[in-house]
């Protein structure tokens, strides 16, 4: 690995540990400089569910007071990403390398899609409220939807686990992101369990972007308290459209 491409896996590795704790979607900043570093497409997302895991360790200790009084629901909605996140990394393994290829544009652009209309979902769907809020068979489906998801292709499982969880619980968007972080922390532990038996990990690259996440994680919840949703969505959405149409026309 080159002295260069060491630069290019810490600097995105610092990126989508910040863009996860503030929004999610920072897996389309770490997923395509891990190609441009030279992994196939199913190497380099194996490699990106390790690289990112710290970052959203970062984010959930920096988010430990939004976290208080969340057990209930963490531990609930915690045992269904689990299941959902070893099932997504199963599906990967037995999807062919250049199958995945030909996918990883349009799952990039679907979480483009996603990470746009995030606000336009949180007003269209009513959100519910309660102790029992969190037992919801529909909430319990979409997270486990949302966590396959996040075992077969890491970008946009933040994304997603937060319009799945600002659609369905009516609680302050400070808290639920907190709670976002964590369940996307345990999706990718359980995908990268499986991963550590079955995956192609190249631990070199994996281990310097995850160095990297862990402090761009913890660093980016104090920007998350600051920084416009709009500027930090728009941007992500740019870049990932963007990495999306080079994938497909000129990778």
């Amino acid at each position: 690995m080159s002295a260069g491409e060491v630069v290019l896996l810490v600097v995105a590795g610092l990126a989508a540990g910040g863009v996860n704790a503030v929004a999610g979607g920072g897996s389309l900043i770490s997923f395509p400089a891990l190609l441009a570093a030279g992994l196939s497409p199913v190497a380099a997302n194996v490699t990106n569910a390790v690289a990112v895991l710290p970052g959203y360790v970062g984010g959930t200790v920096a988010y430990r007071d939004e976290l208080g009084g969340q057990r209930g629901r963490a531990v609930a909605l915690g045992v269904t990403s689990a299941i959902g996140g070893v099932a997504g990394g199963a599906l990967l393994i037995l999807v062919a390398d250049d199958v995945f290829e030909v996918l990883v544009p349009f799952l990039i652009l679907a979480a483009c899609a996603l990470l746009a209309a995030q606000p336009w979902l949180a007003r269209r769907f009513e959100p519910q409220a309660g102790r029992g809020a969190h037992r919801s068979v529909p909430l319990h489906v979409a997270t486990f939807a949302a966590a396959v998801y996040g075992g077969f292709f890491g970008a946009g499982l933040g994304i997603m686990l937060l319009a799945v969880l600002a659609i369905t619980l009516a609680d302050d968007l400070q808290r639920l992101n907190a709670l976002k972080g964590l369940l996307s922390f345990v999706v990718g532990a359980a995908a990268v369990v499986f991963f550590v038996f079955f995956g192609p990990i190249d631990w070199v690259a994996g281990l310097i972007m995850a160095v990297a996440s862990f402090a761009g994680g913890h660093a980016g919840v104090s920007v998350a308290r600051r920084l416009p949703a709009d500027v930090l969505r728009w941007g992500v959405v740019a870049f990932g459209v963007g990495a999306a149409i080079w994938l497909a026309f000129f990778d």
